[in-house]
């Protein structure tokens, strides 16, 4: 009875998902003005707004894989947003109570049910422990794993469609949302983001001016994190900081992310504003641990070798490392034309003044490169990547002279030593 019940709860959410990918696809198909292609970027995010947090995810990450997927169609996805309203306080007193049982036994001496923040997944809010200590309390929303789960496996089902779509047929559908599905289901798992905040504060311990909240096991359950409520925190605006407080915040941040990608190798690959943050000591403060990649060693070393040849100027071991990391490299595949265009490429921003580097314009033009020779990257390549991506554009507004490689030089050297450096 229970599989019949699932069976049919899955076939309902399939008809949903069908009856609004046609009406919101199916218009941009009839409509006029434009390529195809371009209308039906024009209609991703709404579409993926309407389906839900799994998909509003997943289009976040695809907007970031442009070695696949068009600049349109990118920009279009990096619209979305993953901020909605709070769930009713009867939905989150329901899941704590699944968490804790009774109210009498919450570990609470008291709860704010209006949320401090509130996301797709889950909610968090302010809470005084039994034990007197002050705590931010993640909880999930009701309901969101089965639902997130079934949504995976219809959008695997639904993948190799892309193959119908002029433009698509050459995309490796499946892959992409088994790698990026995987990453999303993740950050509905509180138990795996405490463990990803533990190592991360155990890797970071020694880092001076750096700070992650501390995760209270003994309160934590499947569906709820505690963690230590970390206040008086601060956007990264220029004001009221001096030029060299603002300096030295971006190098802790970059030296904190490069520490992650080139030596730990477990990246945050999500440190936009909201978890990004400075406390009243200008100490640099790192928020919400959901989405923390583990890169195995090759990865690790393939993307320090990448970045400090890219620093050097090193063009044709840079197009190297991309043909050895790729998740696959195609038939007949015009190897002396992709190492020639990627020295070029390279050597363009060689050229760059080191403080007027940017990445964001430097990773448009190699994933063009990429899709253009039918190259493209392992996730495991591309969300370190990501991590950095992610804050760019937040380092440059806070502090514009920053040299981005220049900071990574001395990291990478004591990491991997000169030999990757082909001079």
């Amino acid at each position: 009875m229970g599989a019949e019940a699932g069976s049919a709860g899955l076939g309902r959410r399939a008809a949903r998902i069908g009856s609004v990918a046609v009406r919101h696809l199916g218009g941009a198909l009839v409509s006029r003005g434009g390529t195809v292609l371009d209308r039906l970027a024009g209609a991703a995010p709404a579409m993926l707004d309407e389906l839900g947090p799994f998909y509003i995810k997943v289009g976040q990450l695809l907007s970031t894989r442009r070695d696949l997927l068009s600049d349109r169609l990118c920009d279009r996805l990096g619209t979305l947003t993953d901020t909605v309203p709070a769930p009713p306080r009867e939905a989150v007193a329901a899941t704590l109570t699944e968490a804790y049982g009774p109210a009498e036994r919450w570990p609470f001496r008291e709860f704010d049910w209006e949320p401090v923040g509130s996301g797709s997944i889950a909610t968090v809010h302010r809470a005084e422990l039994s034990d007197g200590r002050v705590a931010a309390v993640k909880v999930r929303r009701p309901g969101i794993v089965p639902l997130m789960r079934s949504d995976f496996r219809l959008a695997g089902a639904m993948a190799g469609t892309t193959r119908l779509v002029p433009g698509l047929r050459k995309l490796p559908a499946e892959e992409m949302l088994g790698q990026i599905g995987t990453a999303v289901l993740t950050q509905a798992d509180l138990a795996a983001e405490r463990a990803s905040l533990e190592r991360l504060r155990a890797n970071l311990a020694d880092a001076s001016g750096v700070r992650l909240p501390e995760p209270y096991a003994e309160y934590s359950r499947e569906q709820v994190l505690v963690m230590e409520y970390l206040d008086d925190l601060r956007d990264f605006t220029p004001e009221p900081y001096t030029a060299e407080e603002r300096r030295d915040a971006m190098r802790r941040v970059l030296h904190t992310v490069y520490r992650m990608l080139f030596v730990d190798g477990l990246v945050h690959c999500d440190l936009h504003p909201g978890n990004l943050r400075l406390n009243a000591k200008g100490e640099v403060v790192i928020l919400d641990a959901g989405f923390v990649v583990p890169l195995p060693d090759r990865v690790r070393r393939h993307f320090g070798g990448f970045f400090m040849n890219m620093a050097f100027g090193q063009g044709r071991r840079c197009a190297e490392i991309v043909i050895e990391s790729a998740a696959k490299v195609p038939e007949g595949f015009d190897r002396a034309g992709f190492v020639a265009a990627v020295e070029e490429l390279v050597g363009e921003s060689a050229k760059v003044v080191a403080g007027e580097f940017n990445l964001a314009a430097f990773a448009p033009r190699l994933f063009k490169l990429q899709r253009r020779y039918g190259i493209y990257a392992a996730a495991e390549f591309a969300f370190p990547l990501l991590s950095l991506l992610v804050i760019e554009g937040m380092i440059h507004s806070f502090d514009p002279g920053v040299d981005f490689q220049g900071e990574a030089v001395p990291i990478l050297m004591r990491t991997m030593g000169p030999s990757e450096h082909a001079s």
